[in-house]
């Protein structure tokens, strides 16, 4: 799982995420790229779980980049358990994602064969996501 080895802080306030991402939103090193719709949390299984799917579809060819990290801890109090008394435990890591995001990057292999990779990785996601080219924001 991915996880931060070192944090400043061991547990942060929630935030808020308006407007979509300013950075991170263009496919940078492979040709293929998946795109979030949506915002939301994308927990560090979620993660894995589409790395996984991803990888064992493509059968060791072309190269994987995740773009996105979950370092946000994610904290909650124990069920059944009375008001007060502070913060709860962390449980764990979320990557804060915004609608425009590439989360995953594919290079190395045809353009149908990463399509389905990446279907089945969105699928494994919580979010809306869209397969994009890096060829779609060379015309831009």
């Amino acid at each position: 799982m991915l996880s931060p080895k070192r944090v400043r802080r061991r547990k942060v306030q929630r935030g808020n995420m308006p407007g979509n991402a300013t950075r991170g939103n263009y496919v940078a090193f492979g040709d293929f790229g998946l795109v979030a719709m949506d915002r939301m949390w994308i927990t560090n299984r979620q993660i894995e779980a589409a790395r996984v799917a991803m990888n064992r579809h493509v059968k060791r060819g072309g190269k994987l980049w995740i773009r996105i990290f979950p370092d946000k801890p994610y904290s909650k109090k124990p069920a059944e358990t009375r008001m007060g008394k502070g913060k709860g435990a962390p449980e764990y890591w979320v990557a804060v994602v915004k609608p425009g995001t590439v989360m995953f990057e594919l290079g190395g292999i045809d353009k149908k064969l990463a399509e389905e990779a990446m279907n089945l990785a969105g699928s494994k996601l919580p979010i809306k996501t869209r397969f994009v080219a890096r060829a779609d924001f060379e015309l831009a």
